[in-house]
């Protein structure tokens, strides 16, 4: 079995179907951010499909979701041999939808869910991202899936400040579906701040200056009448006489013994009574329980909007409502590129409320790894899958910048030089992101077009605390000459870098070696670094890195101990 961090390069339906890779019931939280068509027209969304259109593959993060051969091929397929109520769904779906591009999203997504679901321990839960536009077929698909009874909610989240549209209200959030797999699912809720406004309202200082609950309301009670006994009248209190009854809330039962639990309702308020957690306040049209804000805070809502220009009304604290989920601006320091990506506090509610810490994680379409960075700053195993060595790519840079750890090998990437030069062969463009996630390098435009003879740019420090310097990467999946080191020397200077690298797949001549030796070296506290160096695919797969100085600070004092340590044990050693 894989270890607790693990990344995954390939289709995830393959992935989640092959029980050599991820256990049955090994997983406690899935979330899934899958790419869908939401900024198209709805007329295009839904026009149909002959079912004659050439397979294409998912890539730099844009969505291709159409109704062709493959996507009639699982439908088929999930029809004939998948749950019967998920056969039945996609049927009825079929008759309302007919084979479009919503259509192929649905299928696409029906068996990947069903696989899900298996992963999952009793105790797990999913949740899945989606547009409001999907979302409701999707709930018919996840309801088929886990069961009605398993659906937590519909969970609201501002993806952006506004969205102009002169034809209807702009579309300013996307839908978080919550499902657990049984009914004894992981559920931790996060504490809120409360508003500032309700603390001045419902609290006031008591003698010792702590903040006590003050209201009248019926916090004891819950709506509606009862026949039993939290219906009947308490110490000159009856909640039948306005249509409610008894209900010890969860933050007095906390603070009893466990005994407290056996006791019958009229029982407990008795022993809070006497505990001097429930007061009886002449005037006041109810009892009032005993609580301090220190004691008691708000938790999340279904609804996760950050509201800008907010900052100050939250109590005791200086920012906006839900500043921890605000969307990312286009400058947002968070960016990688990735244009439908989710800020990490969005991750890390999802993670902290439905994984339990040392839990697991597992995200299927990981795209940037959100949700691999929220579950490994969180202390939580993780597992991402993507089709794009672009995803790949990404996490693996974020993981390093980020989480400050060397990523694992991505399962499913070139292990040969033969895997290399199929890819190279497949898509020479995703053959250049894998090579880029093995060195560290990044270029996250996403995009095809000019480079300017740059693929990809590696930052390093001679000392902590310096200007980083950079490293120029160009990856080449053709036929290399002597004309690309001669490029690359170019390149290295017109951008003033200290070092170049030249990425082949086939084996480097003579002639390249020589041009490659000519350049100067680099210098650096570090020793002496050629200028130029040229790797091949064999060596990306071998493991081999860039002749340089550290690629992140913090390596640098992590080095300096290392030798100093070696130093001191050396030492010892001749004393001795």
């Amino acid at each position: 079995m894989p270890e607790r961090t693990s990344l995954y390069y390939g289709d995830n339906l393959t992935v989640l179907r092959d029980p050599t890779y991820i256990a049955a019931e090994s997983v406690d939280l899935v979330y899934l951010d899958p790419p869908f068509k939401s900024d198209q027209d709805f007329n295009v969304l839904y026009e149909e499909k002959d079912g004659t259109l050439s397979e294409s593959q998912m890539r730099s993060f844009q969505d291709t979701w159409h109704y062709d051969k493959k996507a009639q091929e699982l439908y088929e397929e999930t029809v004939n041999f998948g749950p019967e109520k998920v056969a039945t769904t996609l049927e009825a779906l079929m008759s309302c939808l007919g084979r479009s591009d919503m259509m192929a999203y649905l299928v696409n997504m029906a068996p990947r869910l069903s696989e899900l679901r298996t992963k999952l321990k009793s105790t797990g839960s999913l949740y899945l991202h989606c547009d409001p536009s999907a979302s409701h077929y999707l709930k018919m698909v996840l309801d088929s899936v886990f069961g009605p009874a398993q659906f937590r909610n519909e969970i609201v989240w501002r993806r952006t400040g506004a969205h102009s549209n002169p034809r209807r209200f702009g579309g300013i959030h996307d839908t978080l579906l919550f499902y657990s797999k049984t009914d004894e699912y992981y559920f931790k809720p996060l504490p809120q701040p409360y508003m500032k406004g309700h603390v001045e309202k419902r609290y006031r200082k008591d003698e010792t200056g702590k903040l006590k609950f003050i209201s009248g309301g019926n916090i004891l009670t819950g709506a509606g009448k009862s026949n039993g006994e939290s219906g009947r009248s308490w110490r000159g209190f009856n909640p039948t006489a306005k249509n409610r009854h008894w209900a010890v809330p969860g933050f007095l039962s906390e603070q009893m013994p466990e005994e407290f639990k056996e006791l019958g309702v009229l029982e407990k308020m008795d022993v809070l009574y006497e505990a001097g957690l429930i007061e009886i306040t002449e005037g006041n049209a109810w009892p009032n329980p005993v609580r301090y804000l220190d004691d008691v805070e708000a938790t999340v809502q279904d609804i996760w909007a950050y509201q800008p220009y907010t900052e100050g009304t939250v109590f005791d604290a200086n920012k906006g409502i839900d500043a921890d989920v605000k969307w990312l601006g286009p400058t947002d320091p968070e960016r990688v590129g990735y244009k439908t990506q989710k800020p990490i506090g969005l991750l890390e509610r999802v993670v902290k409320t439905s994984c339990p810490e040392n839990g697991l994680v597992l995200d299927p379409f990981c795209g940037c790894g959100t949700a691999i960075v929220a579950a490994q700053q969180n202390k939580r195993g993780w597992i991402g899958i993507d089709v794009t060595a672009i995803a790949i790519a990404v996490v693996k840079d974020r993981l390093r910048r980020e989480c400050k750890i060397e990523p694992p090998k991505a399962i499913g990437e070139p292990a040969s030089l033969a895997d290399a030069a199929k890819l190279a062969q497949d898509d020479p463009y995703q053959f250049q992101w894998w090579a880029l996630g093995c060195l560290g390098g990044k270029k996250f435009d996403g995009k095809k077009g000019r480079d300017r003879g740059i693929d990809g740019r590696i930052r390093f420090y001679d000392e902590p605390g310096e200007k980083a310097k950079q490293i120029i990467v160009s990856v080449k999946a053709g036929n290399p000459t002597v004309a690309h080191v001669r490029d690359l020397k170019a390149v290295v200077a017109r951008e003033k870098a200290q070092i170049g690298v030249l990425v082949v797949l086939n084996k480097i001549t003579k002639d390249m070696r020589d041009e490659a030796l000519e350049a100067e070296v680099y210098e650096s506290p570090w020793g002496k670094h050629r200028k130029i160096q040229i790797m091949t695919a064999l060596d990306l797969v071998n493991g081999k890195k860039i002749d340089s100085p550290p690629i992140f600070a913090e390596d640098y004092t992590k080095k300096k101990k290392a030798e100093r340590a070696q130093m001191e044990r050396s030492r010892r050693q001749r004393i001795l």
